[in-house]
């Protein structure tokens, strides 16, 4: 039975914002340089000489002529510096990509929300001033229990699907009760310190998607791969209606999409009813470290949607 209030649901706030808390204490404050790759903000005025005080969109095939990633400037990016950036930075990270292959297996996740300028949220610089700064306190504290809670994605290219990894199992009873010993988990390695003491922890298999390629809700000159939630009550086997309806079609109608930064890591994107809401890292380090070689080379590491960077320098010769 569902317990949406009272106090097993504080509790387990409290819960979740201690192991924040303490998390943050034992791993200290997390920065990284920004990858040194070119922008297309900081190379080319954008701006209309005609209309100073209107903002343009980027061109996503100018920056991409221009400025193209070498598999060099790819490897400069991680997870942890994607952070360091403004959101249209990110984006013309994402627009230079191709969407690779689909992924299989378990890859590790982390999530950021949109950021501004000058050390604002999106949404903290919409609102702007002393209020602003308030907002972006709170994303960045949201930001912080979502990557406590979420910790990546099980992919399973065979059957075209893959489940989420939930993490917070006091979370998960306060919202569905008993039903959580239902619910399937594996076992996944610990990062950071208290991989000393405990090598791996316990995660739910939870919200099913579809996988396929398709067009990006942000750059629709190539295709992503996309992770679609919409009918998820088709997957049998591994749909559990409460929660897993929460994402699809009949709840908050997520769709993801991500694109291959290099083997083994992707750059994705949620949304909420066609909605950009936050950006997520994915990372398989063994299929990283096995294609570096490969990748750095120029050969071939797998692409499955049209076209990928790799077919499109085929068509060209």
């Amino acid at each position: 039975m569902s317990r949406l209030a009272g106090p097993d649901l504080h509790r387990s706030i409290v819960a979740g914002t201690l192991a924040v808390a303490i998390g943050s204490l034992l791993t200290g404050p997390a920065w990284s340089a920004p990858p040194d790759i070119p922008f297309v903000m900081e190379t080319f005025p954008m701006n209309d000489p005609d209309a100073p005080g209107k903002r343009n969109f980027i061109d996503f095939a100018e920056l991409e002529y221009r400025f193209p990633l070498t598999p060099e400037d790819r490897m400069k990016i991680t997870p942890d510096n994607l952070k360091e950036l403004t959101q249209e930075q990110v984006d013309q990270i994402y627009a230079r990509l191709p969407a690779g292959p689909i992924p299989d297996g378990i890859f590790l996740g982390g999530v950021f929300f949109p950021q501004g300028e000058e050390g604002y949220s999106r949404v903290g610089e919409v609102v702007g001033g002393i209020m602003g700064r308030g907002v972006t306190a709170i994303s960045n504290r949201i930001e912080r229990i979502a990557t406590y809670v979420w910790k990546g994605k099980a992919f399973d290219r065979d059957n075209m699907a893959l489940r989420n990894l939930i993490e917070d199992r006091v979370t998960l009873e306060a919202i569905i009760g008993d039903d959580v010993d239902a619910i399937e988990t594996i076992e996944i390695e610990r990062k950071g310190f208290l991989s000393i003491f405990a090598p791996t922890r316990t995660v739910w298999l939870l919200f099913p998607a579809k996988l396929h390629c398709g067009q990006s809700l942000l750059d629709s000159r190539r295709e992503s791969i996309i992770i679609d939630y919409a009918y998820n009550d088709d997957l049998e086997g591994i749909f559990q209606e409460n929660p897993d309806h929460w994402v699809n079609r009949k709840g908050l109608r997520i769709r993801d999409e991500i694109r291959m930064v290099r083997p083994g890591f992707y750059l994705g994107r949620a949304y909420i009813n066609r909605a950009f809401i936050l950006n997520f890292t994915l990372l398989n380090e063994e299929v990283a470290q096995a294609q570096e070689a490969t990748f750095l080379a120029g050969g071939d590491v797998g692409a499955d949607c049209w076209p990928d960077a790799e077919q499109i320098s085929a068509a060209a010769d």
